[in-house]
């Protein structure tokens, strides 16, 4: 006897969210983004209840990272003292839909590059690329207030995703992203609750919903990515339960987190395998895994990897 289908059905959904402007609509980018859109959880329900296929962002950093290793680093060896050559090089040879641009230089500890240097950085890689761009503050609260206002004003106008906004300190940028027509990412310690008290804040502020897109802190494949998983899986249940503070599309810092990890990294470990493949396989492990739980957005790092997770995401979706 042939066993009935079964299928879930749901009141609410993702957000929907367009990252880029083109011309038409005052900017100056040549292809525009779509994420969100899901009515079920993954793998669940009919394929116009899957929302759009899951994007990749490639990560460019404003200056040359000095904590890359070998293997990581080669892909992009003739490009790391130039961001828009880098940005150039994702797109055209790595099929880059979104550049992620992470200004590492700008913090206290990492160069403690100032504002000029950021917004000709922003300047330089809007001219080299016409995909969408994500502007990624460095994490020090008191530089990215004073950088990351100039920093969107240079990208006004092209719908860029900017960030993170926390709890503590979500005023200023998310202030300016309205100002400059952005979108908005906010931020949790893979903390649901936490998660939801910054998107209201930010609507508190009168920042549309449909404009958010959320990040929990990451964890890699063997450093957490278990509890990333539930916090992403919980956070897609609420928003399918009709939530509209949970109703935002997720982007995952797989890249970055991934080659924090020693298996990933280490040239002294012979047992675990070549270097040159296992940080790849470590990195595109971690970001199939949280696609599984419902990542709409990827920031990724290297080329093996990102071809890896893409063949993955052409397969099911």
């Amino acid at each position: 006897m042939a066993v009935p289908e079964i299928t879930e059905s749901y009141t609410g959904s993702v957000n929907r969210l367009t990252l880029g402007a083109t011309s038409q609509s005052g900017g100056t980018r040549a292809t525009t983004v779509v994420v969100g859109g899901a009515a079920n959880v993954v793998y669940g329900g009919s394929d116009t209840q899957a929302g759009e296929r899951p994007v990749i962002a490639i990560d460019v950093l404003d200056s040359r990272p000095n904590d890359w290793p070998e293997y990581l680093s080669e892909p992009y060896k003739d490009v790391l003292d130039s961001p828009a050559a880098w940005a150039k090089k994702c797109v055209d040879e790595f099929g880059a839909e979104i550049i992620c641009l992470k200004f590492d230089g700008i913090h206290p500890e990492k160069g403690d590059k100032g504002a000029d240097h950021a917004v000709s950085v922003t300047r330089e890689v809007l001219e080299a690329v016409g995909v969408p761009l994500i502007l990624w503050g460095c994490g020090n609260d008191e530089k990215d207030n004073q950088i990351m206002p100039k920093v969107s004003e240079a990208a006004k106008g092209e719908n860029c995703l900017i960030g993170t906004v926390t709890e503590g300190n979500y005023k200023s940028l998310t202030a300016i992203a309205l100002a400059d027509g952005h979108n908005l990412i906010t931020e949790a310690p893979l903390d649901i609750n936490i998660g939801k008290q910054v998107n209201i804040l930010a609507a508190d502020m009168g920042f549309p919903l449909e404009k958010i897109v959320t990040f929990q802190d990451t964890g890699a494949l063997g450093y957490g990515v278990e509890y990333s998983y539930s916090i992403q899986e919980r956070q897609r249940l609420a928003a399918l339960s009709g939530d509209k503070m949970m109703a935002m599309p997720v982007i995952c810092d797989v890249g970055h987190e991934a080659w924090r990890a020693k298996e990933a990294k280490s040239e002294d470990a012979p047992d675990w395998g070549r270097a040159d493949k296992r940080g790849p396989m470590w990195e595109a492990a971690t970001a199939i895994c949280l696609l599984q739980a419902g990542a709409d957005i990827l920031r990724m790092r290297h080329p093996k990897a990102i071809s890896t997770v893409k063949d993955f995401i052409n397969e099911l979706w």
